[in-house]
């Protein structure tokens, strides 16, 4: 492979950030946007009609409500670097779009609450990560504000998410008391001005008994117990592993406060420098090693349909995973075995687009799609493959669907399409022959409003839903003699968009009847087969 390739993918770094609501991750991803130059200002999420609403959020029913409900891709040069940033909702009633956009990540961005610790979204999140052992770097917010000590933080990490971490720094105090971070690498000293967080005094110092930390922290009680804790880490903590890092099994811990942007350009450069570049990828053919492979190959990860209300366009964002994307080139859409033209390729500071001549592994961008792409469809050069196909994790709250003026009914077809295609919902036919009718499932709550706002602001169609008792769906497969009863007796079948049979149940016991009744069927939380998400 040429030098120039290997130097432009080698410079790549594709992440996301994860985090439960309020963590503070938005913020961050405008703090890193303003340290790479990419916007003048930070917005604010929450706050006065007049304020700027954050860049990451470009959604109507997200500036509205302060909160991220899509996925969006943020990209920027710092330090020689091409950072493409995956911002994912937060919010506790997100949707499965959050769980598919990490399969495009190489590596997340943990943001925890000092004060709250390790939240229920965190969790689910951090599983995904968790499954595709890709590295998670760790950045405990809001150290300016009076929160848990530390060493309970890192605590509650290895007890609830099974991962043990290494601080990369050591906090001075917290909350009122808040002096400065120790950057343990570098040994230098960062200290926080609470009259102006703004201003970051840097010190380099020999190590944690330099006598100049006494004299600009100025508090020996809290300068004490820093040495002592830093004692303790040296001795009982983990030691430093970059594999282990690079195989999800330890954290970096970073300290900071992204509101007022200390700590965060710190982060961004160690993260930098530790995190991967664009990673090899399971195909059909076996892997796809962007550094060996030339030819270019990439997979459909989400498509977003109305992305400008004016032009009622959808976008399809495509993950680069090897060799060079050029404007105009044509590549072969595997799934339909048919040619490709790309020729209005666009990348994206959230809503703010611009057309990219070319672009390389680990990129991120948006293709115009008239309907061609699916969510998992892979575009190649040269020889034919497939990536694995992408998961559809299961919904967790079901509502039956109707429109309430028959006359629109083809707007509300067209609308349930696009919205399925993108992932935001997943939609159901009863099993019913005599019956039929429409449930759409979704991970979160929330997306049920979202589909609702949606139909009606983009398709101008208002639609009836009736919330159903469901909690589980499992994708049923196995004996062939032992479905044919299965589908004769199980009450609350239904039919996903590829026609395949769907058994809905109210609770575990249920589900746990069934699958002892039916020992030779499969009952799968993902509608695909390969490997089951528990």
């Amino acid at each position: 492979m040429n030098g120039t390739l290997t130097n432009k993918i080698n410079s790549r770094r594709t992440f996301a950030i994860i985090s439960h609501p309020d963590a503070g991750k938005t913020t961050l991803t405008e703090k890193l946007l303003l340290f790479g130059g990419a916007i003048r200002e930070a917005g604010t999420v929450k706050g006065r009609k007049n304020a700027k609403h954050a860049t990451s959020d470009w959604m109507e029913i997200e500036k509205q409500r302060g909160i991220s409900v899509t996925s969006s891709v943020l990209e920027f040069l710092y330090n020689g670097y091409h950072v493409n940033i995956l911002d994912t909702p937060g919010h506790e009633d997100f949707s499965e779009d959050t769980y598919r956009t990490l399969t495009a990540a190489d590596s997340a961005t943990m943001l925890i609450d000092a004060a709250k610790g390790v939240e229920a979204q965190t969790k689910k999140l951090f599983k995904v990560c968790k499954l595709r052992g890709i590295p998670i770097f760790t950045f405990i917010n809001k150290l300016d504000r009076q929160g848990r000590d530390p060493f309970e933080l890192m605590e509650e990490l290895e007890n609830l998410l099974g991962i043990r971490s290494f601080p990369m720094g050591w906090p001075i105090g917290m909350g009122q008391s808040f002096k400065a971070v120790y950057d343990r690498v570098n040994k230098r000293l960062e200290l926080y001005n609470p009259n102006n967080p703004k201003d970051i005094d840097i010190i380099s110092v020999t190590g944690p008994d330099d006598p100049k930390i006494d004299e600009v922290v100025n508090d020996e009680g809290l300068v004490q117990q820093f040495r002592e804790e830093l004692e303790l880490l040296d001795v009982a903590g983990d030691e430093y592993d970059l594999e282990r890092i690079n195989n999800g099994e330890l954290t970096p811990i970073f300290f900071g406060s992204a509101i007022s942007s200390f700590g965060v350009q710190t982060f961004l450069e160690h993260f930098l420098s530790l995190s991967p570049a664009p990673s090899p990828r399971d195909s059909s053919i076996g892997t796809i090693d962007p550094m060996e492979r030339e030819q270019f190959s990439g997979f459909i990860f989400k498509v977003q349909a109305n992305m400008n209300a004016k032009h009622r366009d959808r976008v399809a964002f495509l993950r680069i995973t090897s060799g060079t994307f050029k404007r105009g080139m044509s590549v072969k859409h595997v799934r339909t075995n048919k040619p490709l033209k790309l020729a209005q390729p666009t990348q994206f500071l959230a809503q703010s687009r611009s057309i990219v001549d070319e672009a390389y592994a680990g990129d991120i961008i948006g293709l115009f799609d008239p309907g061609h792409f699916r969510i998992g469809d892979t575009l190649v050069e040269g020889e034919s493959f497939e990536f694995s196909e992408m998961p559809h994790f299961s919904p967790e709250h079901f509502s039956a669907i109707t429109v309430k003026e028959a006359l629109k009914h083809k707007s509300y077809e067209k609308g349930l399409q696009q919205l399925t295609e993108e992932g935001a919902i997943q939609l159901f036919r009863t099993y019913n022959k005599y019956v039929e009718q429409q449930i759409v499932g979704v991970v979160g709550v929330l997306q049920f409003e979202v589909l609702e706002h949606r139909l009606k602001s983009e398709y101008h169609v208002d639609i009836q839903m009736s919330r159903q008792p469901f909690s589980f769906a499992r994708w049923i497969d196995g004996d062939e003699k032992e479905l044919s009863v299965f589908k004769e007796k199980q009450r609350n079948l239904v039919t996903d968009r590829e026609d395949r049979i769907v058994a809905l149940f109210e609770n575990e016991f249920q589900m746990r009847t069934a699958q002892e009744k039916y020992p030779n069927l499969q009952f799968y939380e993902n509608s695909f087969y390969k490997k089951t998400v528990e």
